[in-house]
């Protein structure tokens, strides 16, 4: 039987502050009659958020580890390595970029955006 995993997209800074993409694969578990979960993770909060449809943010840092999930929108993000990547509703990104030149972010559907932002410990 093939192990299920939920993907979620990281930015992370390596050793000098570059930002860059991975991607992780949380394993999920069965749980019977609810479906597949994975593991609990302890979280400080959770931010409810919504941007212009004009959204664009130049280079920041993360002011601390946070899920990002995408409820509605398009977005890209660009890291500081050059590469960017294009996000929609139902995305989840984990954002770990709080040293260095961080990354940008920018609406690319011209539509407000709504998402949640829960901050981890």
């Amino acid at each position: 039987m093939t192990e299920k995993t939920f993907s979620i997209t990281r930015v992370y800074a390596d050793a000098e502050g570059e930002s860059h993409f991975d991607q992780l694969e949380l394993p999920l578990v069965d749980a019977g009659a609810i479906g597949r979960m994975a593991e609990a993770e302890a979280a400080n909060s959770v931010i409810f958020r919504e941007n212009d449809s004009n959204y664009d943010y130049d280079w920041h840092r993360a002011p601390q580890r946070q899920y990002i999930i995408l409820l509605d929108g398009e977005i890209e993000i660009e890291v500081g390595d050059g590469e960017r990547r294009r996000f929609r509703g139902g995305d989840v990104l984990l954002v770990e970029d709080t040293v260095g030149k961080g990354h940008r972010t920018r609406t690319v559907d011209k539509r407000p955006r709504r998402s949640i932002f829960v901050t981890l410990e």
